[in-house]
């Protein structure tokens, strides 16, 4: 089998493993699917052009992710909006199967558009971890690596997050 073919496989593995994930976490990050979808397009282009000469395939999602996180950053000073005010996204996609499910769902939808607002009034720094682990379902420490900060400072903030939404979410619930 020759190189450019093993190349094209590993490209293939990799788009079919980490793309629902990088896009999940752009979108929650920038709130525009078209947008979205031509930054992973972009970061994947990138990759196919780059695949031969990564030297360490453990190290894939990592540059993945910081790229998209570039990108985004990039669209960002593109658009002359500062981080600290973007958006996150609060709307859903759930199609709701059946009448029997009308109710769960609607709790779970009420919930998530909770969850968005309350991250919309929380620092950058809070969001992006949040969204990199419960989107991006990464863990602290490839979350550490993409933002090159300490791996405790990921657990902190992604702790003082889920405590500040606890703390809301509880306040509603005994109203």
């Amino acid at each position: 089998m020759s190189a450019q073919f093993e190349h094209i496989i590993d490209f293939t593995l990799t788009y079919n493993l980490f793309k629902r994930q990088l896009l999940n976490y752009t979108y929650k990050m920038i709130n525009d699917k078209l947008t979205s979808e031509d930054i992973i397009q972009n970061v994947f282009l990138k990759l196919f052009e780059r695949i031969a000469t990564i030297r360490n395939p453990e190290s894939i999602q990592y540059w993945l992710f910081t790229t998209v996180r570039n990108e985004i950053f990039s669209y960002y000073r593109s658009k002359k909006i500062k981080i600290d005010q973007f958006y996150v996204d609060n709307s859903n996609d759930i199609d709701i199967p059946s009448e029997e499910l009308i109710y769960e769902k609607t709790e779970t939808l009420e919930l998530k558009e909770f969850i968005m607002n309350e991250l919309n009034k929380m620092p950058f720094e809070q969001r992006e971890v949040f969204l990199l682990k419960e989107y991006g379902e990464l863990s602290y420490k490839e979350i550490s690596q993409i933002m090159n900060i300490n791996e405790e400072l990921v657990k902190s903030r992604l702790f003082n997050t889920r405590q500040r939404l606890v703390k809301k979410l509880s306040k509603i619930l005994t109203e």
